[in-house]
């Protein structure tokens, strides 16, 4: 069984889908991403996952993106260009990128923060997203694998963890780590996510 991303900006939906989970913060510039809507089917309507909704609750693709969010886009690209120190707007950029489709410059702008500060479980998290849902379950790996280490115990990266392992077909560990979580965090929102996942199983 084959799994493909439904949180973040993800373009695929399919029946059978297990969701990865993306983590961002949240500040007043980025209010207005709250609207644009990354799956129709499955997104969580709370703070974590509201960033990139719209107000046609429709998903954004390279096709339907409005000239307000390329007038977005070209503003963050110059204040980066001209404050090159700026995270919160390299931040910014990076995750407009990601939510135009634009992975490549996205995953450009995500590593600068990471050679800022290595440590950030928020960008770590968005890479993640990003080599799994372009296929690339190495990397992806890679990057849920940095934020285990950092919090051993992060039940939305244990879940994305589970995502990848069946994606590649290792269904026995996708069960052992969901399992994990049904048991080990009960009152944890991403347990509904699991106990869901395990069923598709």
């Amino acid at each position: 069984m084959k799994f493909k991303p439904l949180y973040f900006y993800g373009t695929i939906l399919i029946a059978v889908v297990l969701i990865l989970v993306f983590v961002t913060q949240q500040n007043d510039k980025q209010e207005e991403l709250s609207d644009n809507k990354i799956s129709q089917e499955e997104m969580p309507r709370d703070d974590v996952h509201s960033q990139f909704r719209n107000q046609n609750d429709s998903s954004p693709s390279k096709e339907n993106l409005s000239e307000e969010y390329h007038q977005k886009l070209t503003e963050l690209k110059k204040t980066v260009e001209q404050n090159p120190g700026d995270t919160l707007a390299i931040r910014q950029y990076a995750d407009y990128l990601a939510a135009a489709h634009q992975n490549d410059e996205a995953v450009s702008n995500y590593s600068k923060l990471l050679e800022i500060d290595p440590s950030r479980i928020d960008i770590l998290f968005n890479l993640s997203f990003i080599f799994y849902n372009a296929g690339n379950m190495d990397k992806a790996d890679e990057y849920i694998n940095r934020v285990l280490k950092l919090e051993p115990k992060h039940v939305s990266a244990l879940y994305n963890k589970g995502a990848i392992s069946a994606t590649r077909g290792d269904t026995e560990t996708a069960r052992e780590i969901w399992n994990r979580i049904v048991n080990d965090f009960p009152e944890s929102e991403t347990t509904a996510l699991a106990k869901q996942s395990l069923e598709r199983l």
